[in-house]
């Protein structure tokens, strides 16, 4: 008796209501999920950027080291002592120890 009553007739108010809200939250539920993922594959780019960013800055830093140690390098500064600044060895004797 119930199912032939449930055909015929028209749904309440209430359950109109009730449809109505599911379907608002299932919309809702899937534009969340829409936005989720697209934000996290936006933050995932902005990672992978910095990474090869630091990769970079890395190979760069590695760089400059290695321009470091040739400048400072003890040959040079004798070399540049030696020829452009007129400087020698002072020999045994001219040498003065100081102590404290």
């Amino acid at each position: 008796m119930l199912a032939s009553a449930a055909v015929g007739s028209t749904p309440t108010r209430a359950a109109v209501l009730g449809l109505v809200t599911l379907w608002l939250g299932v919309l809702l539920s899937a534009y969340a999920v829409v936005w989720t993922t697209h934000d996290s594959r936006q933050k995932i780019n902005g990672l992978e950027s910095l990474r090869r960013q630091a990769a970079d800055l890395q190979v760069e830093w590695g760089q400059y080291l290695l321009e470091q140690s040739a400048w400072a390098a003890y040959s040079r500064i004798e070399r540049l002592a030696l020829q452009d600044l007129d400087m020698i060895i002072p020999d045994s004797e001219k040498i003065v120890m100081v102590k404290e």
